[in-house]
């Protein structure tokens, strides 16, 4: 059973990065997007920005949060704690006292 829920968070961490990456790249043309219809201006420029917030913010929240939610579910198979204090002894190197 461990074996598998390891695959299956290796398999889901895999989606989990290649959806952030896909979700932060569309963000950063929505961006771009911003630009030109601020350089455009006028109603075309509104056009563009209505556009972009009315049918493509929608689609990045939604992909986000699922991919989110794959990772934290690949996070649990595969017994990882984050943000949770670990005590770890400090070694020291030869130079220190």
């Amino acid at each position: 059973m461990k074996k598998f829920c390891k695959k299956l968070s290796d398999i889901l961490k895999t989606i989990f990065g290649y959806g952030i990456m896909v979700s932060l790249f569309a963000g950063g043309l929505t961006f771009f997007g911003f630009v030109a219809a601020l350089i455009i201006g006028g109603e075309t420029g509104t056009a563009i920005s209505v556009f972009i917030q009315k049918s493509i913010f929608p689609v990045i929240i939604y992909v986000s949060v699922i991919m989110v939610l794959l990772g934290l579910v690949a996070m649990y198979l595969a017994g990882e704690k984050a943000l949770t204090p670990e005590k770890k002894h400090a070694q020291k190197h030869e130079g220190e006292v």
